[in-house]
């Protein structure tokens, strides 16, 4: 039985057998039978990081210094509104902060990128996910969109339909608005010039 701890581009969480490229987490969420409490983070330090660690291995969910969550790749991490780790991912989470501060014009440490992630997360009356509407075709690569109940990535001005196995095969950008599940202030970093860490299906035919 596969333990609640993959993430969604929707920011849910959910129990799966596939497999992820990054792991990371949002504090202490699961309980000693390891299944989820009714909270979904417990600080808002949301990152994402790498499956191997100096070759260091641990049970999933077997302690309480974090709890384990895994996504598909980067831009399902940003989606989810989770960004690089600054420890075990140091390069990736310094050209994030580098491009972070080009979009906003001005220093940003790991706190304040903090509090915007956050206020961008979840809408406090609904408790879902918060999202908004723009072009797709205006969208930078590395984003995610929704449309019609299906979600996409968006590369170079074209579109892969996402699974939990990886994405499908490429189409044409749809005309007009479609919800974006990237939060605003991610979408400036990618458009900055930041290039996420993509599932090897992004770049198939």
């Amino acid at each position: 039985m596969p333990l609640q701890n993959r993430v969604l581009p929707t920011s849910e969480i959910v129990a799966i057998d596939a497999r992820g490229t990054l792991t990371g987490n949002r504090g202490i969420i699961h309980g000693p039978d390891k299944q989820l409490s009714n909270k979904r983070w417990s600080h808002h330090a949301w990152i994402c990081c790498v499956l191997d660690w100096q070759g260091r291995k641990r049970d999933v969910m077997s302690g309480r210094k974090w709890t384990e969550l895994f996504f598909l790749d980067e831009a399902t991490a940003f989606a989810a509104r989770h960004r690089p780790c600054g420890y075990c991912r140091p390069e990736a989470y310094q050209a994030f902060k580098t491009a972070w501060q080009d979009a906003f014009e001005g220093n940003a440490g790991a706190k304040q990128m903090d509090q915007v992630l956050h206020a961008e997360r979840v809408d406090p009356r609904s408790r879902s996910q918060k999202t908004y509407w723009a072009e797709a075709k205006a969208l930078p690569t590395g984003a995610m969109c929704r449309q019609k109940g299906k979600i996409y990535l968006v590369t170079e001005e074209v579109v892969r339909p996402f699974s939990v196995g990886g994405y499908g095969p490429s189409k044409t950008a749809p005309e007009g608005n479609v919800e974006v599940l990237t939060p605003p202030s991610m979408v400036k970093v990618l458009s900055a010039g930041f290039m996420p860490q993509l599932h090897a299906t992004a770049f198939s035919t």
